[in-house]
C-alpha cells in the first residue's frame, strides 16, 4: 500500500526519551520520494527517567523542554518563528511487550481486500488488548491463503480463508500517559509511537539485513532492548533491564571511585575482552571521598576490565537465553548489529560474536541527510529512526491506522494525523 509522502518542505520532528540522554532532531522533507534533511538537533542528560519511566514529571518536563529548544534554535530558519508542536517519541523497551498471533477470516472464494486484511487484525488485537495495554505496533508479517504460505502481500488474490500472521507490540499504558502528560505540559502534541529497537534498527540495517534475518540490540544505560528483522519486518522485540550504567556502577564499586570517575574510566580505558599487554598498563583513580596526592591510586588496566566484561557476559547471555526460548530459530539470522550508546566499547562486538556465534558490526543512523557528525553514532540510532518509521514503513500503515481507531484511549487524536498524511 502507497502511503501519501508529506509535501516536501514539510517538517518532522523525533523525541528520543532516554534513562541516560533526550534527543531531539527536527528533519525536513526535501523531496517527493519522502528523504530528509535534519536541521536541527538538541540533546542533554536526562532528567526524572529512571528505566525508560517518568520519575519525576516536573524534572523530565524542564529537560524535554531545553532539549526541543535547542533543536529549535538551530532550525530557526526552516522553523520561519513557528514553535515545534508534533512529535514522534519511542516506546522505551522496557515499557513494551512483543506478542506474535496468528489470525484466519473467511472470505469465501472473493477477491482479498483491504477491509479482510484490517478485519484479521482486528482479530488479532483482541487477543491481547486490555485495560492497561496500549497498541503501539500491529505488523502483518506473512500471510497464506487456503493453507499456502509465504504470501507477502494478498490483496487480489482468490481463496476461501485468508491467514495472517502477526506481530503486535504493546505498552503499559500508565507508563505512556506519564510520558504523555510530560510532553503536553511541553506543549507538544505525539503524533506517533515507535519502539526503541524497532526505531533503531530502521535507521541502522540495510535492506537485506532485513530480508535476510537480523538481529538488532541496542544497548543503552538503564537497559538493552533488542529486536528480530526478517522479509523486512520486526517479528520479535524484548528487554533486559541491564545496560552501560550498570557497568559504570560496577565500576564504581569495584574501585571505589565516584560515578563520574567511574564514566570516565570507561570511555578511556574500558574494553569489553582483556588483552595480554593490559598487565603492564597502570591507570589513575581517585578514591571516593579522598582529596590530594594520596586519593590517587594506581591500577592495571586489566583490574578495570576484569570488571566491565563479566557484566557484559551477563549482558549477551541474557539476551541469548531470550532469543533461544522466542522459538525463532533461523529465523534470528546469522547477523547482529550493536546500537545505543553502550555499544562503543572496545572488544564489545567480539565478544557479542564469541557468545552469540554471529557475525557482529556496529550499527550507526545511515538513512538521514544533514546528520551533524557529533549526533552519527550509535548512540542515537533510535532518534533517528523514529524519522525513518512514519517516512519508510508504508507496508505497516494499515495496521498502525487500525491500531490508533480501535484502542479508544489516550492516542485517538492519532487518527486524524495518519488520515491528513498516509
Amino acid at each position: 500500500m502507497k502511503h501519501k509522502i508529506k509535501p516536501r518542505g514539510s517538517v518532522i520532528a523525533a523525541l528520543d526519551i532516554g534513562t541516560h540522554k533526550i534527543a531531539c532532531f527536527i528533519a525536513q522533507v526535501i523531496d517527493d520520494e519522502g528523504g530528509l534533511e535534519v536541521v536541527g538537533v538538541g540533546y542533554q542528560a536526562a532528567q526524572g527517567i529512571k528505566n525508560g519511566i517518568v520519575v519525576d514529571i516536573d524534572a523530565a518536563d524542564k529537560a524535554i523542554r531545553q532539549t526541543v529548544h535547542t533543536a529549535e534554535v538551530m532550525a530557526a530558519e526552516v522553523m520561519k518563528g513557528y514553535p515545534l508542536r508534533d512529535v514522534i517519541i519511542n516506546v522505551p523497551g522496557s515499557q513494551a511487550k512483543s506478542h506474535n498471533l496468528s489470525a484466519e477470516i473467511q472470505i469465501s472464494g472473493q477477491v482479498v481486500t483491504e477491509q479482510d486484511i484490517r478485519r484479521a487484525l482486528a482479530r488479532a488485537q483482541d487477543q491481547v488488548l486490555s485495560d492497561n495495554l496500549e497498541l503501539v505496533h500491529t505488523i502483518p508479517v506473512l500471510c497464506s491463503i487456503d493453507g499456502n504460505t509465504g504470501i507477502i502481500d494478498p490483496r487480489g488474490m482468490t481463496g476461501d480463508k485468508l491467514g495472517v500472521d502477526i506481530h503486535i507490540v504493546t505498552g503499559d499504558l500508565s507508563a505512556l500517559q506519564n510520558m504523555a502528560t510530560c510532553i503536553d505540559r511541553s506543549h507538544l502534541d505525539i503524533i506517533a509511537l515507535a519502539s526503541s529497537p524497532y526505531a533503531a534498527g530502521l535507521a541502522s540495517l540495510v535492506e537485506d539485513e532485513m530480508d535476510l534475518g537480523c538481529t538488532v540490540i541496542d544497548m543503552g544505560a538503564g537497559m538493552t532492548s533488542f529486536a528480530v528483522f526478517q522479509s523486512g519486518q520486526m517479528i520479535f522485540s524484548d528487554s533486559i533491564p541491564v545496560g552501560g550504567w550498570h557497568v559504570t556502577n560496577d565500576i564504581a564499586h569495584g574501585l571505589t571511585c565516584s560515578n563520574a570517575d567511574a564514566e570516565r574510566l570507561k570511555t578511556l580505558y574500558g574494553s569489553a575482552i582483556v588483552s595480554s599487554s593490559d598487565d603492564a598498563e597502570l591507570i589513575d583513580v581517585t578514591r571516593l571521598g579522598e582529596s590530594g596526592s594520596d586519593a590517587i591510586q594506581s591500577v592495571q588496566r586489566s583490574l578495570l576490565i576484569g570488571i566491565i566484561q563479566p557484566r557484559l557476559e551477563e549482558i549477551l547471555e541474557l539476551i541469548k537465553s531470550k532469543l533461544d526460548r522466542s522459538g525463532l530459530g533461523t529465523s534470528l539470522g546469522r547477523r547482529v548489529v550493536l546500537t545505543g550508546g553502550a555499544s562503543q566499547l572496545p572488544g564489545l562486538r567480539d565478544l557479542t560474536q564469541q557468545i552469540l556465534d554471529k557475525q557482529v558490526r556496529l550499527g550507526r543512523p545511515i538513512r538521514l541527510n544533514g546528520l551533524p557528525d557529533a549526533v552519527s553514532g550509535p548512540a542515537f540510532s533510535t532518534t533517528a529512526g523514529l524519522l525513518n518509521y512514519v517516512v519508510s514503513r508504508s507496508h505497516e500503515m494499515p495496521a498502525e491506522i487500525m491500531a490508533s481507531v480501535d484502542s479508544g484511549s489516550l492516542w485517538d487524536r492519532f487518527k486524524y494525523w495518519w488520515k491528513e498524511n498516509w
